[in-house]
């Protein structure tokens, strides 16, 4: 999914639930197969999958699943809050199935208004305790981590802020951007919540709004930072990873600092994946989640040009990455980050 598809409906959506408006937003639908609900060739049903996760790499995972079951699946695509909300909306009348995230706060948004079946637990056991909620009713199947890109040109390593939280420091002043009205800048702030508290949080979100840029989208950040416009900039990692494996042009000036040491700027978001309660093919529905988390699924997710981590059991992520266990992040639980909570402190910091 593009920056510039996530922004504007992630603010709208999460704000609106958030104030007790409720979002409606219309989605882009690709599909393997019909209408969702209907029967496929083959006599087994096909399923309506809500996606906020970016298109191709879940049209990789789909087509593979199909691939392996003979289910079909529709896609309706959306940002992580637009497609919340809808589902939260439509109610026991949603014609979802399975609902996917890049970011894990629009996935306890739903679980807490029950929306979500219990997973098998032959799902959970693919994927470590960590990257699911102890109600067990969704599961992560996909990472990405919190980094600090900086002009390599402008900026020596010991020049680097040793914490996130740095950076509402006066000495940063004008010299950072981020783009807060992403989901994944979001998740990052529900971490800081988590780590540090509301208080600290509220304090650190008046220092970047006092001292930051804002772009629209993790993208417009990087290449900012690459122009030497501003000297850092706070995305997900691989924004940067995939721009090197394709031309470099938009980074060629500029390295990545993992701040370790259980910052908040450490943070690891997971892309979540349920199965919606009120869905009328729940066994299908099970057996998709299941293989999003299977060697299978995870061995899609590894080999494909996205380059985010895998976090089933057993399937490494690709190569050129530093392996998760190497970044030292914080202990968040996926089901502390708070999305709604994390709007209203962004707009009272006149950040949204």
């Amino acid at each position: 999914m593009t920056n510039g598809r996530r922004t504007t409906a992630i603010v709208a959506g999460l704000a609106a639930l958030a104030l007790g408006v409720t979002a409606c937003g219309g989605s882009s639908a690709s599909s393997t197969a019909g209408a969702g609900g209907s029967a496929s060739p083959a006599g087994t049903n096909t399923l309506t999958l809500y996606n906020a996760q970016h298109e191709d790499l879940m049209q990789q995972m789909v087509d593979g699943f199909t691939k392996q079951t003979g289910i079909k699946v529709q896609m309706r695509n959306g940002s992580d809050s637009e497609m919340a909300n809808q589902i939260i909306q439509e109610g026991s009348a949603s014609p979802a199935d399975v609902f996917v995230t890049e970011n894990s706060p629009a996935m306890t948004l739903v679980d807490s208004k029950a929306g979500f079946s219990k997973l098998g637990a032959d799902t959970l056991s693919q994927v470590p305790a960590r990257y699911a909620p102890a109600d067990g009713n969704w599961v992560g199947f996909a990472a990405r981590s919190t980094v600090l890109a900086y002009n390599s040109k402008q900026l020596k390593p010991a020049q680097l802020p040793a914490s996130l939280l740095d950076l509402a420091k006066p000495e940063w002043k004008g010299k950072f951007g981020f783009s807060p009205n992403g989901a994944d800048f979001q998740a990052i702030v529900s971490a800081v919540v988590a780590v540090s508290g509301e208080p600290a949080a509220t304090q650190w979100l008046k220092g970047l709004k006092e001292n930051g840029k804002i772009y629209q989208g993790n993208s417009t950040v990087m290449k900012a930072v690459n122009r030497g416009e501003i000297q850092a900039g706070v995305i997900y990692h691989y924004y940067w990873y995939k721009d090197r494996a394709e031309s470099g042009a938009n980074s060629k000036d500029v390295e990545l600092h993992l701040f370790g040491k259980k910052d908040p700027g450490a943070f690891i978001s997971i892309s979540g994946a349920g199965v919606l309660k009120s869905s009328k093919h729940q066994a299908e529905a099970q057996q998709l989640v299941k293989y999003l988390t299977s060697k299978d699924g995870q061995q899609v997710l590894a080999s494909s040009k996205a380059l985010e981590y895998t976090v089933g059991n057993g399937v490494a992520a690709n190569a050129v990455l530093k392996p998760l266990s190497e970044i030292d992040a914080p202990d968040v639980p996926v089901a502390d980050l708070n999305g709604p909570k994390v709007i209203e402190m962004m707009q009272q910091a006149g950040l949204l």
